[in-house]
């Protein structure tokens, strides 16, 4: 689930901005006289003059006092800078707010946004000081002929002679007004003379279809047209070798109104034979209801002319200048039965699709677990996307079962009902857990009637209510024995116990955060990212999070601080994040992400990602798919997998071919999760609409379905793993399908271990080959209190990187590390050839006492071979910080001696008090 933002920005470029000085704002007008005057309108996509012209140049007399006037034109935070005159307007922040910079003019200079990422993003031009009057030269061309007759190439005839038409969009295409009668009353088209021609304009923007002249011949080496409307890919003007039929020129307009004209260069084809074909292919439909049509489906032209030499046009159109769009995607099905939506999908050879339930057995799937015996619980979301008062929910919790290995959940029973805005749910340990902001519940159950044992109990309030699809989300046991979750952007929580006092809560409003299921514990595990809807652990433990609207993919570390899609980081002093690991994105185009939806099926599909499974579920399935993150793509309808490969102290997203495609556009699997016989269950919230929103009407209210993915090897198996004894939990540690280990591992937990238990474990621990057996064992030691300190302190001296980084993380659990442990540490941040070791003891080192860190630290910034690995100069960075506190001239001494990068620049900062890591503007959410 994810919210529709205009992000016209990949927000990477954030931190490829330069660094200027301290600009000074105006903060009121200069009322002297003016002598030259702009005004521009600001996007994310550059500054535009009237004419259309993008970052024009602007150009002055040297002394002339000059006014250059910024109107917004779009809803997101702009302003205008000049870069050595050190002087920026105020920001404007509302569709048609203004502001302005007055200066006199001396020296050539640049003109920019001051927002960061919008420079990179592209909002900049030149500003040119002239000592003289500023002449524009005149251009004139020839209209091409035929027969000795010139051609209507500019539709001066009004009409459509010498041209051919094909579909509805040329069928009355000459516009001789402006303001055109098929355009907003408020854009300005600006043809050469009476006429122009448009494939609609804004108003007929639906039609579609092509415009061929006649063929002529090229006799001048330059040419020019003038162009506007959609920069799409289907909506362009070719200019074709008649013998040939090749393409030898193609353009879009730019998204605006304002025809301009385009150079070509046609040296190569002097003499040659070529027609002109202006192709209208867009019909600009929204697929999502409350995201408007594209109304720059269309396209408008005029006025061909030859040159002899290279023309030159104050308002050129430059190819650099359009950030085109690809095509959209084709829609095959919509609106399906589950029968008919499962059949659609188009799996891997050797897989099948089972539809296991559907409207009307359910509803609304939001989230879902899978028990110890197989069955499945599902959550209907009734009440999203608004809170219903206290007492007043809708949602439901059903369990579902298939009793015959048909493939059909033919059993299906309610446990409980009336709950409010559920949006994540886990078994375990007593009872059943739920994210139901504004709190994270408990329902203690006898498992063996399947009832709950009382109500609700509310372990932590204070979960931010503010956006409803970014709450509280994919509860899921970690393998230290934690329950695990996400955690929304533009959802701002303050959690703690009820009761507690505002100050001694905890901040989330994105990342992942964990609950001990015992000792009741809250902890934020990392920071970051965007609307995260999906989160699972890999064979070493390693936690990975899907992520929407910004790139879909992230190694999550303990003590992380992942990039942002808005808003700041608690801590003023982290001045950087880490990135994804991924190599790649699931849009296309250059607009961002937004702009990429349902035009992305060649790359995954859309930014929209929900889910998160690395596939763990046996030898049935191909070895290819083991250990590689599955997960949705809404957009698309696909679902995308990602191969993880080890590289430094972390992993590689490296994008594989798509698993498969559901073939309809209301498909919506939010989660899937692999059972006792290796397949995969995927929970769909069926609806035409793909975009969150706080109107509950804009939703369907009756669709859902439940998915089965099987191999053809895969047996259907009935189990429950309640029965087994401790040994038979012990020996499932060693089992080839992980959900069998996680189920053990929890009931383990459950019952607290014993010495019959630990004994066995030690077994595979200390004798097991396998060293992600070993975790297996080390991690049931841990959660059902079988390892003494000195056990973990000696496996730090284990010849697995993973043993030992693992036996860091839970030295530090406590926060409360011994002398003993904190001397080896130091020894390791010395002498260990693992950067994932170093990442651990980087992280294990946020957990500790700031005094006590300083052996550890001083030693990690000195590892030169760190200075390029994605996660460890960060880490160690944020791990150094809080020393600055400790002993401000150790902390200075320590980063100039420090051979990872930036580690010298962030502590002077840190000390000399600059201005900590901008916040990013929302982003229009």
């Amino acid at each position: 689930m994810y919210k529709t933002r205009l992000l016209f920005l990949l927000l990477v470029g954030v931190f490829l901005c330069p660094k200027v000085k301290a600009l000074s704002p105006q903060t009121t007008q200069d009322t002297s006289k003016i002598d030259k005057e702009f005004t521009l309108e600001t996007t994310m996509l550059g500054y535009f003059a009237k004419n259309g012209t993008r970052n024009p140049t602007l150009k002055v007399k040297k002394g002339s006092r000059v006014r250059i006037n910024i109107v917004n034109g779009e809803v997101m935070t702009h302003d205008i800078a000049l870069e050595k005159m050190g002087i920026k307007s105020s920001a404007v922040s509302e569709k048609g707010s203004k502001a302005s910079i007055t200066f006199v003019a001396d020296k050539n200079d640049t003109y920019y946004c001051t927002v960061p990422g919008h420079r990179a993003a592209g909002m900049l031009g030149k500003l040119e000081v002239h000592e003289g009057d500023i002449i524009e030269k005149q251009v004139v061309g020839v209209i091409p002929t035929k027969n000795g007759k010139p051609l209507n190439l500019n539709f001066e005839t009004g009409s459509l002679q010498d041209w051919t038409a094909t579909g509805d969009s040329f069928a009355n295409p000459v516009i001789g007004a402006d303001p055109s009668p098929v355009h907003a009353k408020d854009m300005t088209i600006g043809p050469e003379g009476k006429y122009f021609l448009s494939s609609g304009g804004t108003v007929n923007y639906k039609l579609t279809g092509t415009l061929t002249s006649v063929p002529f011949k090229i006799t001048h080496p330059f040419a020019s047209f003038m162009v506007s409307g959609g920069a799409l890919q289907d909506t362009r003007v070719e200019i074709v070798l008649a013998d040939t039929k090749k393409v030898i020129f193609q353009t879009s307009g730019q998204g605006r109104a304002n025809l301009q004209p385009i150079v070509v260069d046609l040296k190569a084809f002097l003499n040659k034979n070529i027609f002109i074909r202006i192709i209208d292919k867009e019909t600009g439909i929204s697929q999502i209801p409350y995201i408007p049509d594209e109304k720059f489906a269309h396209i408008n032209f005029d006025n061909f002319l030859f040159y002899p030499s290279r023309p030159e046009f104050s308002n050129e159109l430059f190819k650099k200048d359009i950030i085109v769009l690809p095509p959209l995607d084709p829609v095959l099905n919509a609106g399906l039965s589950g029968i008919e939506a499962a059949k659609a999908m188009t799996p891997p050879k050797g897989f099948k699709i089972t539809l296991a339930a559907a409207e009307p057995e359910v509803v609304r799937p939001i989230c879902f677990t899978i028990d110890w015996k197989g069955r499945l619980w599902v959550v209907e979301g009734h009440t999203y996307p608004v809170p219903a008062p206290e007492g007043q929910g809708r949602d439901r919790i059903l369990i579902f079962e298939d009793t015959n290995g048909d493939g059909t959940l033919d059993s299906r029973k309610v446990f409980k009902e009336g709950l409010n805005l559920v949006s994540g749910i886990e078994v375990g340990m007593g009872g059943v857990w739920l994210g139901a902001a504004p709190y994270l519940l408990f329902i203690p159950t006898d498992f063996s009637t399947d009832t709950p044992t009382g109500e609700p109990q509310k372990l932590l309030d204070g979960w931010g209510t503010q956006d409803t699809h970014e709450t509280l989300n994919s509860l899921r046991w970690g393998p230290d024995g934690w329950l695990y979750g996400t955690h929304g952007v533009f959802t701002h929580s303050k959690v703690g116990k009820p009761g507690t006092p505002d100050d001694q809560r905890t901040k989330i409003n994105a990342g992942v955060w964990r609950f001990h299921p015992t000792k009741h514990t809250f902890e934020v595990f990392a920071e970051g990212s965007s609307n995260p809807w999906g989160l699972d652990f890999n064979d070493y433990g390693h936690p990975f999070i899907t992520a929407c609207v910004i790139p879909h993919l992230y190694h999550i570390i303990q003590g992380g601080r992942y990039f942002r899609q808005a808003g700041k980081h608690f801590n003023p002093y982290i001045y950087d994040d880490i990135k994804t690991i991924a190599d790649h994105v699931h849009w296309l185009g250059d607009r961002g992400p937004h702009a990429g939806n349902f035009r992305s099926g060649a790359a995954g599909g859309g930014h929209a990602h929900a889910g998160a499974m690395i596939y763990l579920g046996g030898s049935n399935w191909p070895k290819e798919f083991h250990n590689n993150i599955f997960m949705n793509n809404i957009n698309g309808a696909k679902l995308n997998i990602d191969q993880l490969t080890r590289e430094g102290s972390g992993y590689v997203g490296k994008h594989k071919k798509d698993f498969m495609a559901m073939n309809d556009s209301w498909s919506q699997w939010l989660n899937f999760k692999y059972d006792p016989s290796g397949s995969v269950y995927a929970i769909d919230w069926y609806d035409k609409n793909q975009c969150h929103s706080p109107n509950p009407d804009v939703h369907d209210k009756t669709m859902g379905r439940i998915f089965k993915i099987s191999y053809e090897t895969d047996k259907w198996t009935q189990v429950d793993l309640r029965k087994a004894t401790d040994l038979e939990l012990v020996n499932y540690q060693l089992h080839a399908n992980e959900w069998y280990v996680r189920q053990a591992r929890t009931i383990l937990q459950e019952r607290g271990g014993n010495k019959q238990v630990h004994d066995a474990l030690k077994v595979i621990l200390n004798t097991n080959p396998d060293v992600t057996r070993k975790l297996r064992a080390l991690w049931t030691l841990h959660v059902t209190n079988g390892l003494s300190e000195q056990e973990l302190i000696t496996l730090l001296a284990n010849q697995s990187e993973y043993l030992r980084s693992w036996a860091i993380q839970l030295l530090a659990e406590n926060k409360s590390l011994s002398e003993e442990a904190l001397t080896q540490m130091a020894k390791m941040a010395k002498s260990d050839n693992s950067a994932l070791v170093r990442l651990y003891l980087a992280s294990a080192m946020q957990r500790t006492e700031p005094s006590k860190r300083w052996s550890v630290v001083e030693a990690l910034v000195q590892k030169e071979e760190d200075a390029n690995d994605h996660n460890l100069p960060l880490m160690v960075w944020y791990a150094a910080e809080p020393l600055a506190d400790v002993d401000a001239k150790r902390a200075i001494q320590m980063a100039e001696k420090a051979k990872l990068p930036k580690i010298a620049e962030y502590m002077k900062r840190r000390l000399g008090g600059a201005n900590p890591m901008p916040a990013m503007e929302n982003h229009n959410h």
